[in-house]
């Protein structure tokens, strides 16, 4: 009799069926299809990614259209470990393998944990699970896929969300540790982290499969999805930019000139002086270099970020910049031809370490690669998220989930129309409660000092923040006006309530 592979391990045991076992990963391909038919996984193409489609007035990319696309470009480094035969491939295999569909499952997945509005709407969610619920881990995007897919998704059994393998749980654990407890540098702990007090048992029964994989790292194809989303993120967020025109080349080719012009200068100032003209052309790439060398000694290289910004100008400052994207056929071709040409030259950059530095995984961009990745994600970071106009527009989207969080909070302490609140928010707060007593039950010392009446409230807290996280940012646009009494639109069947 063989031996049963942990790694396809479920929570609950299941019989597959004679088109499921003629697959060649039929476990693995089970969790791929299960995420993609998700509702969770829908919503996606309707939440933002950096900008709204309806706040660019283009079609820009949404979170469904970015995991896609994170799928494709981690599946083909995938297939080149997995088909490796030799010492690359034999470290590989020691580390638990690099399956391609259980790669493609993770990436498929790693978003849908994001909440309405972006990155804004995480910060959002985090200060309100913190302040409104004394939840001391808030919100994290991360730790939220891990509970939706273990969790508040169902297939067909109860209490085991989508029922999926060990390989792919373990797989979306981008930081598998509870918030604080991982990731330290300088005394600091990380703020990411992919699991809630009430699913790191289920989180750590995942890892468990992976013995060669040592506490606080990644698996194999989890790193594979991470460098995958790093890619997409850095070349697919350029490409929305350029095709809307928001990346002004000369304010650029500005920042990017006086920093090779006045590096010598620029590295001779302290960091108060340097921030103190952060906004002056060839600061904020300097003080790029600085957070990646405070950040990440064990990588950061000074020769090898002046190379990277050596050749983000020569391609995309004074290449692809110059000439204005005016929807003609040719502007398409050249645009996909300058992201096929990035995306070859950084899925041919991945290494595989035996022992990797704590804050990276056993598979890794080399060091040349890694240092372009930052000075590509720089150009929108510094010249699209820090636009006056871009943050007076997410302080409004953040204001949205505020009213809905305080308001769905006041119904549910309502004793005369509780009942009347959504089905799904009810059932979601009863999921958190037996989760959190569960907990209080089985590992006691994860919630020190905490009385039953405390710990109901947290959960109601997390009960309200699943239900808000859950939405598009037009149902979060929706439910606040309906809630405020602002609109006179009462029936819609999209709302899901």
């Amino acid at each position: 009799m063989s031996e049963v592979d942990p790694r396809t391990a479920r929570r609950a045991p299941e019989v597959l069926d004679e088109f499921q076992l003629a697959e060649r990963h039929p476990d693995f391909r089970v969790d791929l299809e299960r995420i993609r038919f998700s509702p969770y996984f829908s919503r996606l193409s309707a939440v933002t990614q950096v900008i709204s489609q309806t706040g660019a007035g283009l079609a820009v990319h949404n979170r469904l259209i970015h995991s896609v696309k994170v799928g494709a470009v981690a599946r083909a480094i995938a297939m080149n470990l997995h088909r490796d035969t030799g010492p690359t491939g034999r470290l590989v295999q020691e580390l638990g393998g690099c399956d391609p569909v259980v790669v493609q499952a993770a990436a498929s997945a790693h978003d849908v944990g994001h909440p309405p509005f972006g990155h804004l709407g995480e910060r959002a969610l985090d200060r309100l699970a913190r302040d409104r619920f004394r939840l001391r881990e808030g919100f994290e995007g991360n730790a939220q896929t891990y509970r939706i897919l273990t969790r508040l998704d169902e297939h067909d059994v109860s209490g085991v969300g989508l029922n999926l393998t060990s390989a792919v749980r373990a797989a979306v654990q981008k930081y598998p540790w509870r918030r604080g407890h991982g990731g330290t540098r300088r005394g600091a702990a990380s703020d990411k982290f992919s699991m809630y007090v009430v699913d790191a048992a289920d989180a750590r029964e995942a890892l468990s499969a992976y013995p060669a994989i040592a506490p606080g790292q990644q698996t194999l194809e989890c790193s594979v999805m991470d460098i995958a989303d790093d890619i997409a993120y850095s070349l697919h967020d350029l490409d929305d930019f350029y095709r809307a025109g928001l990346l002004n080349q000369a304010t650029i080719a500005g920042e990017f000139r006086e920093w090779r012009r006045k590096r010598a200068e620029l590295r001779a100032l302290d960091d108060y002086a340097l921030r103190s003209v952060s906004r002056a052309p060839g600061h904020s790439l300097e003080m790029l270099w600085r957070r990646l060398e405070a950040r990440d000694p064990w990588i950061a290289d000074v020769d090898a970020f002046d190379g990277a910004v050596a050749r983000v100008t020569d391609e995309v400052v004074e290449g692809l910049l110059t000439v204005p994207f005016d929807g003609s056929l040719s502007a398409d071709r050249a645009l996909a031809r300058f992201t096929d040409e990035w995306i070859r030259h950084l899925q041919s950059s991945v290494e595989v370490h035996q022992e990797p530095d704590h804050r990276s995984g056993h598979v890794s961009l080399n060091r040349i690669a890694w240092h372009e990745v930052a000075v590509l994600k720089f150009l929108h970071e510094r010249f699209i998220l820090d636009r006056p106009d871009l943050a007076v527009y997410q302080r409004g989207q953040a204001s949205v989930l505020e009213r809905l969080v305080d308001g769905f909070t006041r119904w549910l302490d309502d004793p005369y129309d509780a009942r009347r609140a959504p089905r799904r928010l009810l059932d979601l707060v009863d999921l958190s409660t037996q989760d959190y007593l569960t907990v209080a039950r089985t590992e006691p010392q994860l919630l020190p000092d905490i009385d039953e009446t405390e710990l109901r409230r947290r959960a109601v807290g997390r009960g309200v923040i699943d239900y808000v996280a859950a939405l598009t940012d037009a149902q979060a646009a929706h439910l606040d006006a309906m809630l405020s009494g602002d609109t006179e639109r009462l029936w819609d069947a999209g709302q899901g309530l």
